[in-house]
């Protein structure tokens, strides 16, 4: 049995959000407008992609099934509706978007052979995908070698950077650091016990967390540092460690379905989140919404976006989001990223005036989308975005309170001098 029927992730009403489009929302981002007269497709498509006089083809992978699962179906379903109102605004390049999805499964060398699918077999012009480091990993020599285009939504470790993707997370200069920096001003925290799943991302933020601790401020140490295999849901054990080290901060790297035992597990052990200090940099509102709010609340995410931002935006994304899959859904970091994907990628295409891949890449640095539901955001030289750093604290229903975010936009820098 998958991790996520065993903690009850795979319900009914996730299933049938998985399944497709039930609605299709009447209002838009944008407003809606007629089909403009298209440009020659030999002109627009000189590499051989998925176009056509009328259609586009993209493709989406994501895992909808495995211990991701819980994590990535808000990215489908946010890409989704980012189609649909790219479609309802008049295309791209006159043309409507159809989508091929795959399933990653949860599984990195999956995601490589879909990745392989999608743009060999499917030339997809375009592909919005991956979440965990290890998928990226997995599936970057292929779009390299294909040239494909790749827009990954997730906040990652940095140390990357690639002609063939586009990355609509944050690094970790504008997540990691920041977030540390604000914890050790606000709440004098000087110990910190390093906690995550045991894979490339987790491993690589911490080990560029610890060195911000040790070098860059004054007076801190790391108490402790561990890991568990991805779908782990025994965390007694450390929960132990924890009540003995006493650290002024849980700093909490966990992913996927693992964080509904973890939270559950703190919870049970006595450990109060209004009094003990966390910070996570993994759960949005997408993995509470299988935690559960009563178990997290008091808890502080560092992310560039929570569904409770108070801006017209975001107020319209919400909506929209609720009308095509429903009033319960929820909006997390990444969900939202994975929104931007293909609206920058429609942006950067008629920029370009071309779907080829090259044309695409070379245009990407200066694209700005000033819709974003997080407020504007602009792709860097570097293929990350410039964007804005938020803490938000977790309530009982299953938000964020934004307590925290930095005046302007940080500039993405994937590769911080000292910390490789």
């Amino acid at each position: 049995m998958s991790d996520e029927n065993k903690t009850g992730l795979n319900s009914p009403l996730r299933r049938k959000l998985l399944m497709g489009m039930a609605a299709i929302p009447a209002l838009t981002m944008l407003p809606r407008t007629s089909f403009a007269q298209a440009p020659a497709t030999s002109a627009v498509n000189t590499t051989g992609l998925a176009v056509t006089d009328t259609e586009v083809t993209v493709g989406i992978l994501h895992s909808v099934t495995g211990t991701m699962a819980i994590s990535e179906t808000g990215s489908v379903q946010a890409e989704k509706l980012a189609i649909e109102q790219i479609n309802a605004a008049g295309g791209v390049l006159g043309r409507k978007i159809k989508y091929i999805q795959e399933d990653g499964a949860s599984d990195w060398p999956t995601f490589a052979e879909k990745a392989k699918k999608l743009l060999v077999n499917d030339k997809c012009a375009a592909v919005m995908g991956c979440w965990t480091s290890a998928s990226r990993k997995a599936v970057l020599p292929v779009f390299e070698q294909y040239n494909g285009m790749l827009y990954y939504p997730t906040f990652y470790e940095g140390l990357e950077q690639s002609k063939n993707v586009i990355y609509t997370g944050q690094e970790a200069t504008q997540q990691i650091i920041a977030g540390l920096d604000w914890v050790n001003k606000t709440k004098g925290a000087k110990s910190f016990y390093l906690l995550g799943s045991d894979y490339i991302w987790p491993r690589t933020s911490n080990k560029i967390a610890r060195k911000h601790i040790e070098n860059h401020l004054q007076g801190c140490k790391v108490v402790g540092e561990e890991y568990f295999p991805l779908g782990h849901t025994q965390f007694n054990s450390v929960i132990n460690k924890i009540k003995l080290t006493k650290p002024d901060v849980i700093y909490a790297i966990i992913v996927g379905g693992s964080n509904v035992a973890f939270y559950k597990q703190l919870k049970a052990a006595g450990i109060d989140l209004s009094k003990q200090t966390l910070l996570t940099i993994s759960v949005t509102e997408d993995e509470i919404d299988g935690i559960g709010g009563e178990n997290i609340a008091g808890a502080y995410a560092c992310m560039k976006y929570f569904q409770s931002l108070d801006n017209p935006n975001n107020k319209k994304f919400v909506e929209e989001f609720h009308k095509m899959w429903g009033p319960k859904t929820v909006i997390g970091d990444v969900t939202q990223a994975a929104y931007l994907g293909p609206w920058l990628w429609k942006l950067t295409v008629e920029k370009a005036g071309s779907f080829d891949i090259d044309k695409v890449a070379a245009a990407s640095p200066g694209v700005e989308f000033k819709g974003a539901p997080e407020g504007y955001v602009r792709i860097h030289e570097n293929h990350h975005l410039w964007s804005k750093t938020r803490v938000g604290r977790a309530k009982a229903d299953g938000q964020y309170e934004l307590i925290y975010e930095t005046a302007d936009l940080v500039e993405p820098d994937p590769f911080p001098k000292g910390y490789q």
